[in-house]
């Protein structure tokens, strides 16, 4: 259950969902991709602190809600049909959709070519379509991203645990307490630029665990352009999840 509340920064209104857990035991704060502002929080925290916290952290709030609204309208949803334009590694190639005897995905002058067996009927060919992609783009992502890892991971001086390719909604990747990177199989069709932000994000998560002052100086050492990077890929990503 959450509840509504405002705080005042200047002639700013700062509205808040604040949503109180038991199991919570420190506080946190969201910006979501719609434009709202959300608080969770330990359900010992009285609203005067958190109300305080969220005043603290509203310059922060309004750059970020500023940043929201400046990205582009949501891309029109995919039909699968020929012409459709898809990326792989920040390259543009048009679908070509073909019927035949071996289904498969294949990159050829320019065009992601895919064969549809014969015997699928034309209702569940866009699902059949998309599938086939997912399954092309994922066996892609697991051989090339685990060696952009261990690339990135001499470079920085740090080695996950373990590296999964994932299917998260939300998040390009993430690292856990015990060094184990995710990565979102999608990333593969940014430039391999961003590819590499993604990575060496999650990678000084090894010893710095949180969005400390001291991660992202040790993130700018490591990539001086990283807040180019990530602003680009703010502004593409949501052209990647299909």
């Amino acid at each position: 259950m959450s509840t509504l509340h405002e705080v005042l920064w200047g002639n700013t209104a700062i509205r808040y969902a604040l949503h109180r857990s038991a199991r919570k035991k420190t506080l946190s704060l969201r910006v979501e991709p719609d434009g709202s502002v959300v608080v969770f929080a330990p359900e010992t925290v009285p609203e005067l602190r958190i109300a305080a916290i969220v005043r603290k952290k509203a310059q922060w709030i309004v750059e970020r809600l500023r940043r929201v609204a400046d990205v582009p309208p949501a891309p029109t949803p995919r039909k699968y049909v020929s012409g459709e334009s898809f990326q792989y590694l920040g390259r543009q190639y048009r679908l070509k959709v073909q019927r035949g005897e071996a289904e498969g995905v294949r990159l050829s002058a320019g065009f992601l070519i895919i064969t549809v067996s014969r015997t699928v009927a034309a209702a569940e060919r866009p699902d059949h379509i998309r599938s086939l992609l997912i399954d092309w783009y994922r066996s892609h992502a697991t051989e090339r991203l685990p060696f952009k890892v261990s690339e990135l991971s001499a470079r920085i001086g740090v080695t996950p645990k373990t590296v999964f390719i994932r299917e998260p909604k939300q998040r390009w990747g993430s690292c856990d307490a015990n060094g184990a990177l995710r990565l979102n199989w999608r990333i593969i069709q940014a430039p391999p630029k961003l590819i590499d932000y993604v990575i060496a994000h999650e990678l000084i998560h090894i010893p710095h665990p949180n969005h400390s002052p001291t991660f992202w100086s040790n993130l700018g050492r490591v990539m001086p352009d990283y807040e180019q990077r990530r602003e680009t890929l703010r502004k593409i990503g949501a052209f990647l999840v299909w």
